[in-house]
């Protein structure tokens, strides 16, 4: 039951911090969105920094996770550009990766990005060991960081700004798939 229910309460709160941001993460809210009382959740998180801490550390595996599956995208076929930058899309957006980074830059705390360096550094890596020439590796993570950073800024921004340009919701996605071979053909 205790496992079962630090699940649930994990599940409620990743729903809370992306549907109401990390403000409506609190242990009274997790407990009604469970149909459990104020007290239960904290007997099975001990506090709400622990409860914030604990949904941080599920998604920061989950991120992990997403980069890792892009790893493997790369090393097994090559993954055209739109797949890798929908792989990362998709673990800031609906995974909730851009509003659990834009929740730790604000709160000053970026210990908890330390378990996401190591699943960064794998995917340069990965994506690198593509190319032959020795200047790959700044390319490569220049590439990283463009789609990271348009990928953070699309799921916590994205929205309100596409709709102030006329754009559609899959405006950042096709720029970046389009921007990122600039960054990682090798010289000629």
């Amino acid at each position: 039951m205790g496992d079962k229910a630090r699940e649930e309460g994990l599940i409620a709160a990743r729903k809370l911090l992306l549907e109401g941001g990390p403000g409506a993460v609190t242990l009274a809210n997790v407990g009604e969105a469970i149909g459990m009382s104020h007290a239960n959740v904290l007997y099975h998180f001990g506090s709400a920094a622990d409860l914030q801490s604990a949904l941080m550390g599920s998604m920061i595996r989950d991120l992990t996770d997403a980069l890792d599956s892009a790893v493997e995208r790369i090393k097994t076929d090559g993954a055209a550009p739109r797949v890798i930058v929908d792989q990362v899309f998709d673990a800031f957006g609906e995974g909730g990766a851009g509003q659990l980074a834009a929740w730790i830059a604000l709160s000053r705390d970026f210990s908890h990005l330390e378990p996401v360096r190591e699943a960064v550094n794998t995917l340069v890596v990965a994506f690198r060991d593509k190319f032959l020439d020795e200047d790959a590796d700044p390319r490569v993570r220049s590439a990283v960081l463009m789609v990271a950073t348009c990928a953070f800024g699309d799921a916590v921004i994205g929205p309100h700004l596409r709709d102030m340009l006329g754009q559609d919701e899959d405006a950042m996605r096709s720029l970046a798939a389009k921007l990122l071979p600039m960054f990682v053909i090798g010289p000629l």
